[in-house]
């Protein structure tokens, strides 16, 4: 799917990062996700190009044989996840801020719910070359990625139905909202999204936020906001261009 490029800034980690480097960020984990899976990743190629048959991979590969592939580092970071969840009920969080040239709060919203629940898994995987699962299973999204800066890939749920350990205030200035806690194997809430979205006379602005326990490394929290940039500017334009078809 080729969707045209907007003029997105993110800001985060005190300034403000364009949408070159943010797809120049996105190449890169391009490598290091093939890395992960133990295959060749995609030649070089304009980055539109390259995201696709990135994605054409993980999904020749299928749910299946990522989930054993990565299967040792989900074990780990299951346990990691649940202990540090158990030491503290506090949080630290990964805030990206977007802005984006065109499209609809609400619109967004709709359009992103529905790939989610619909389990449009082209979709979901596309928009980060870290995600490698991510699906709804039993009610709940199931996800396989790389969360930012971590060496570890993590399987965990995504419960959009019980909200309530969500520590990231709700802002009464940005009109919808995606919110969903991360649960580790057992039940356990091991962080959330509090994700806020209004309109501006230019476009969309959106708080993207992500919980993780306080124990969390600090480079993987920042880390995140590199993903928070890529995978929702990609989400961004996709839903843009859907609205355009």
């Amino acid at each position: 799917m080729v969707t045209e490029q907007l003029a997105i800034t993110a800001k985060f980690g005190g300034r403000s990062h364009g949408r070159t480097e943010i797809l120049a960020w996105e190449d890169k984990r391009i490598d290091a996700a093939a890395k992960k899976l133990g295959v060749a990743p995609p030649p070089a190629a304009p980055i539109v190009e390259r995201r696709e048959n990135w994605l054409d991979v993980k999904r020749a590969l299928g749910d299946d044989e990522m989930l054993r592939r990565l299967a040792r580092d989900a074990k780990i970071a299951d346990v990691m996840g649940a202990l540090q969840a158990k030491v503290s009920g506090r949080r630290r969080t990964s805030v990206t801020e977007l802005f984006v040239p065109g499209g609809s709060a609400k619109r967004f919203t709709e359009w992103f719910n529905e790939i989610t629940f619909s389990s449009n898994q082209r979709e979901m995987e596309r928009a980060c070359p870290d995600h490698f699962v991510l699906r709804i299973v039993d009610g709940k999204q199931q996800v396989l990625e790389t969360n930012g800066g971590s060496p570890l890939t993590a399987l965990f749920d995504i419960d959009y139905d019980d909200i309530a350990s969500i520590t990231t205030e709700v802002d009464p200035t940005f009109a919808f909202r995606l919110d969903g806690v991360a649960r580790s194997s057992n039940g356990t809430a091991i962080g959330g999204v509090r994700h806020q979205f209004r309109d501006t006379p230019d476009g969309v602005h959106a708080r993207l936020a992500v919980e993780f326990p306080l124990p969390m490394f600090g480079s993987i929290v920042r880390g995140h906001e590199w993903h928070l940039a890529c995978e929702f500017s990609n989400w961004m334009e996709a839903a843009i261009a859907a609205d355009a078809v």
